[in-house]
């Protein structure tokens, strides 16, 4: 513990409570993003191959078959293709769908508006860090009068800079994987998007018709 504490103190010597401040950022937005990807693995974002084959099936007309890949999938969105199957359509049960499918986006996006304020604010607070270091520096320029010691300028400008690299560091890889995150979720949208459109309008007129009235929808 006392190691921590030392380089803990170490850096609030070298960059000051900037760095500080983007070392703990650096901390929660690691722990938010193994989170995400926690999550996507758990709601089996991406991975829809049971649900594919049953929005085939339907929409060749195998409704016997869509019901049953239906029921073995685990992904997120199997209760909303669900909804669309079983229940008589209409324009209600559609934008039903659509806000049950939505919601469940939503629940998968959240705290991706933290990842991005983090990609924005980092590198601007770094070069708060280093503007806030080339006054320091300047200032001991100033104090030193006569006698200036190049060296203790370029020592400040090393110093103040390390801010904005400190900022860089945490901004470039944070966007990095927000974009990736961002990314697989415009996929599930389209997917979810296709998928409810062939639901309520497949290939085989008679599919809608014949499941339906076999839950006695």
């Amino acid at each position: 513990m006392s190691m921590i504490l030392d380089a803990l103190q170490q850096v609030l010597d070298l960059g000051g409570p900037v760095v500080m401040v983007l070392l703990v950022a650096s901390v929660l937005t690691t722990a938010l993003v193994l989170y995400k990807i926690w999550q996507y693995q758990i709601a089996r974002v991406g991975r829809h191959r049971q649900l594919s084959a049953a929005v085939e099936a339907w929409d060749r007309g195998d409704a016997a078959q869509a019901l049953q890949k239906l029921q073995q999938s685990k992904s997120y969105l199997a209760p909303v293709l669900h909804m669309a199957l079983t229940q008589a359509p209409s324009e209600m049960l559609s934008d039903r769908v659509d806000a049950e499918a939505e919601d469940r986006f939503a629940r998968l996006e959240r705290g991706l508006g933290a990842l991005d304020m983090v990609a924005q604010l980092a590198p601007l607070l770094g070069l708060f860090g280093t503007v806030l270091g080339m006054i320091e520096a300047f200032r001991k320029l100033e104090s030193a009068g006569s006698s200036v010691d190049p060296s203790l300028l370029a020592g400040g400008i090393w110093v103040a800079l390390f801010t904005t690299a400190a900022g860089l560091a945490v901004a470039m890889p944070t966007s990095v994987v927000l974009n990736w995150l961002t990314a697989r979720m415009q996929r599930e949208r389209v997917f979810a998007n296709r998928a409810l459109r062939t639901v309520f309008a497949p290939a085989s007129a008679g599919t809608a018709a014949e499941l339906r009235v076999a839950h006695g929808g």
